[in-house]
């Protein structure tokens, strides 16, 4: 192994998330509200709901990963769990086109959200427009929602049922540590169904 690695940034980067973990880890306030959320998504699946997730971008594409995790498996063979993330392209460019990029998530949440449902937000910022917009669907329907945020959590802070902000001064490490929360969440909903 070299003394001095050719990329000293990909130590930096690995040093950095582990601080961020760290002080997620040794932050008692956030880890009861990952746990409340699980608590919160076993009592929906339990009760036949189902699990709406949306984010954008990277976000997008964690909403999809945890919804997978879901309706097929993480570590053992179980039932399908009932998960749908936001995803469809025909939805999304149809909604974007005629209404705005501002709803392609409410609309999403109005057409396929019933009362017993959870919606869970990806969002490092915040304040997307349309997240806070499937919030408030969200919150219009009887929905519970949780948000996954970073930074100090923008415009949804204090918005949800649900809030985890997590550390992270760039949006890949806060999107890391919403990763780890959801596999988490997975595990938690597979150890208690």
């Amino acid at each position: 192994m070299p003394q001095h690695p050719s990329h000293p940034s990909i130590p930096l980067a690995l040093a950095v998330a582990a601080e961020a973990l760290e002080s997620f880890r040794r932050d008692e306030a956030s880890l009861a509200a990952v746990d409340a959320a699980a608590s919160t998504l076993v009592a929906t699946l339990r009760a036949g709901g189902k699990v709406l997730i949306c984010g954008n971008g990277g976000s997008l594409c964690d909403a999809a990963h945890f919804a997978e995790e879901l309706t097929g498996r993480f570590r053992a063979d179980r039932a399908p769990l009932a998960a749908i993330a936001c995803t469809e392209p025909g939805h999304i460019t149809c909604t974007a086109n005629d209404y705005g990029f501002e709803h392609v998530f409410s609309r999403w949440v109005k057409g396929l959200g019933r009362p017993g449902d959870t919606l869970i937000l990806l969002s490092t910022s915040g304040n997307s427009p349309n997240m806070l917009r499937a919030r408030e669907a969200a919150s219009e329907m009887g929905i519970a929602t949780i948000s996954l945020l970073g930074r100090r959590g923008g415009e949804m802070a204090g918005r949800c049922t649900h809030e985890i902000i997590v550390p992270g001064a760039t949006s890949d490490r806060i999107q890391e540590l919403h990763m780890l929360i959801l596999h988490a969440w997975v595990e938690a909903i597979e150890a208690s169904l």
